[in-house]
């Protein structure tokens, strides 16, 4: 796929038609996933502003530093046609935006704007109202399109890539920075461009959900908690969880790893159109709560992934958005003992027309190294 199938020259307009309909001015994209989605461009965030300007009716253009101009020139935002407005050193380029503007109610800044921007679009236009352009975007990022789906699955096959090599890191005696070191290496040599997060949780580690790495050495039959993505060159990302145990594990993780298993497997049959969010969530909560470990888990089941790895829809109680075709997110309930061990199994699941698809495919049980 080309970046032309993933950013296409239509979104804009889709998203121009978007922002009147919710009655914002405009909306002002600086650097980040938001002005990605929008126009293909990944542009380095600096103190120097680059922002599109998106209005709800004319014209957008793009305000870039005139030393990043060949930059914006050279991406895929060339291709929507866009002004490129550059300005120089001894140029305002938030004044430039606002007197292009003129007198606009609303406006929506990009969700990862820099606060010291939201300030200064604050200051030249001291009447205007802020919102967050995420009240337009989430609802065209969250339905991914048959282009972005085969992108996450892209993904999805590279850190499964991944996952299968972890056996051979994996052993007594090595530090989880060591492992996780190795890990790095091999998520860039599987076709990511960023390794975004590595998490090597060994023993009571795996109690953290967020675990990092540490120079913690890990000892012989000790579960460890791998959860490990990046970002590919198109802008999409992967994220899978896996376990693994160094020998035999303790039975007490044994029993409720299991638990563990068929509450994953429960919330990923509750995927098809239709059905809510929480109900999913739900799905994994009750097989879990069933078996007496209700407390240890602490967290949701799942957050959406696209260009970003934490984005709408979110698998949680209380939202009961229903599930449409081309939502894509996380299946990944986790049972954590402070002080002992934790475990979660993770997968992308992909709303189809009829059910959910699984985008990791890499064995879901324990592995014994």
């Amino acid at each position: 796929m080309t970046s032309s199938d993933l950013y296409p020259v239509s979104r804009l307009a889709a998203v121009q038609e978007a922002t009147a309909k919710a009655g914002i001015d405009a909306l002002l994209l600086t650097p980040g996933p938001d002005l990605r989605y929008v126009s293909g461009y990944d542009a380095k965030p600096l103190e120097r502003l680059t922002c599109l300007v998106v209005p709800a009716s004319g014209e957008a253009y793009m305000l870039v530093p005139r030393l990043e101009l060949p930059a914006a020139e050279a991406s895929p935002a060339a291709r929507l046609g866009l002004e490129f407005v550059a300005w120089d050193e001894t140029d305002d380029p938030y004044r430039i935006a606002a007197d292009r503007l003129g007198r606009v109610a609303t406006v929506g800044l990009a969700d990862r704007m820099w606060a010291m921007s939201s300030l200064r679009f604050r200051d030249v236009l001291p009447d205007t109202r802020q919102v967050l352009a995420g009240s337009v975007l989430r609802e065209l990022r969250m339905r991914k399109s048959a282009v972005e789906v085969a992108a996450l699955r892209e993904a999805g096959e590279a850190i499964d890539a991944v996952h299968r090599q972890v056996p051979e890191f994996l052993r007594a005696g090595r530090t989880e920075r060591e492992v996780g070191r190795d890990i790095a290496e091999a998520i860039l040599a599987a076709g990511h461009a960023t390794v975004d997060f590595v998490i090597v949780a060994s023993g009571p580690n795996g109690a953290s959900p967020h675990h990092d790495v540490s120079d913690r050495v890990i000892q012989p039959g000790e579960p460890v908690v791998v959860d490990i993505g990046g970002q590919l060159h198109n802008g999409y990302c992967s994220d899978s969880t896996r376990n693994y145990c160094v020998g035999e594990p303790p039975a007490e993780y044994a029993a409720y790893f299991e638990v563990l298993r068929r509450a994953q497997e429960a919330a990923c049959a509750a995927v098809r159109p239709g059905v809510s969010c929480e109900s999913i969530d739900a799905a994994a909560r009750e097989v879990i709560t069933e078996a007496g470990y209700g407390e240890y888990f602490v967290h949701r089941t799942g957050h959406g992934i696209g260009i970003e790895t934490h984005e709408d829809p979110y698998i949680v109680s209380g939202n009961t958005e229903a599930m449409e075709p081309g939502f894509a997110f996380s299946v990944e309930p986790g049972i954590y003992l402070p002080g002992r061990h934790g475990a979660r199994i993770e997968d992308i699941v992909v709303c189809g027309e009829n059910d959910g698809e699984r985008l990791n495919l890499t064995p879901r049980d324990l592995v014994i190294v």
